[in-house]
């Protein structure tokens, strides 16, 4: 009886202790994720490291191919987001290849492009080779490596500088022009590169911002272009949101403007993926960055939804298909925006 009883309690007792353990591991997550979330970052890490080449690249997609710098650089920051390095975590080869990638696309002008893209729309995969290499640049413990990153970068800078318009900002090829997508892409580069440590002309990314600033429509947000007066476009003013914070915006009109621009057109569409953007990947890219560093009078009414709209879109590999330009494309974005609560990449913090 005595024996009944005491398997009785112990059975209790290690029921409770069960629950407890869950109840605690379910603490454990970041704020807003939780067991389903980090399924699906696992399996969007996985998607993208099984279908990776050797040679650091993804191949036999349509973004792939078309973008090969880009992907490789969003890609690497997917996994950087995950708290993996070069030398640290399961996805520290994957890491390492997509630098050595981009290091070998590295052309002695400084322009980081691949031959597919390098015709009409290099400084895309340039600004986003410059982000990944700059992130990636502190975490590097091989000094060979290091030193190649370091003289990559330079350049990459130096290329950025050069490239930069008489307004102040790029369009799609160095020195032809200016638009805001890439705009955006290089300000962002520029200031990874800067956090860790390399020297930026300080007047190339005041002149960005001023470029962005002389793209400002009544609404707030931003238009494509300076010579393109069409109206605020919401992915370009998402992304300058972000990017502007990235440049130490913080607390300016335009800053402000441009957040109370994007965020009226959130709300608009309250729990649904699409903003009617055209461009809905890309523009929860920065979104998500935006409201993240805004605080969580953002961030709280928008990452659940999100979060949950992104596992609903997850396919049955692992793998997104952002705006029907790739699953290499829509899963590396999906994972950037799902791993921003582990904190890892100053680059997207305040």
């Amino acid at each position: 009886m005595h024996l009944r009883r005491y398997i009785s309690v112990l059975t209790i007792a290690l029921f409770c202790w069960r629950a407890s353990s869950a109840s605690a591991q379910d603490e454990m997550y970041p704020k807003h994720l939780n067991a389903a979330s980090q399924r699906a970052i696992k399996a969007g890490l996985e998607y993208l490291a099984k279908t990776q080449s050797q040679d650091g690249y993804w191949a036999g997609t349509p973004d792939a191919s078309a973008y090969p710098t880009v992907m490789a650089g969003l890609a690497g920051m997917a996994f950087l987001a995950h708290g993996d390095t070069p030398s640290r975590g399961p996805y520290a080869d994957h890491i390492r290849a997509a630098e050595m990638y981009l290091i070998g696309n590295a052309r002695p002008n400084g322009l980081i492009t691949s031959a597919a893209e390098a015709g009409s729309r290099s400084m895309y995969g340039h600004g986003f080779a410059m982000l990944f290499l700059s992130t990636v640049y502190g975490m590097e413990t091989d000094s060979k490596t290091r030193d190649e990153i370091k003289k990559v970068v330079n350049n990459a800078i130096q290329l950025t500088a050069a490239g930069q318009s008489a307004y102040g900002g790029w369009t799609y090829v160095p020195g032809e022009g200016d638009e805001g997508s890439v705009t955006v892409t290089q300000i962002q580069g520029l200031r990874a590169a800067s956090n860790a440590g390399f020297t930026v002309p300080k007047g190339v990314i005041e002149a960005a911002v001023a470029y962005l600033e002389r793209c400002k429509t009544p609404e707030g947000g931003i238009q494509y272009s300076l010579a393109s007066a069409t109206g605020p476009r919401l992915a370009i003013s998402a992304a300058a949101v972000a990017t502007l914070y990235n440049a130490g915006q913080y607390d300016s009109k335009l800053a402000n403007d441009c957040l109370a621009y994007v965020w009226g057109q959130f709300a608009l569409t309250t729990g649904q993926w699409s903003k009617n953007s055209g461009h809905e990947f890309y523009t929860h890219l920065y979104a998500a960055q935006a409201f993240y560093q805004a605080g969580d009078k953002y961030w709280d009414n928008y990452f659940p939804q999100t979060r949950d709209q992104l596992l609903q879109m997850q396919g049955s590999d692992g793998s997104w298909n952002g705006d029907g330009i790739g699953p290499v494309y829509g899963t590396s974005i999906a994972l950037i925006i799902l791993q921003l609560p582990y904190k890892f990449l100053p680059i997207y913090q305040r």
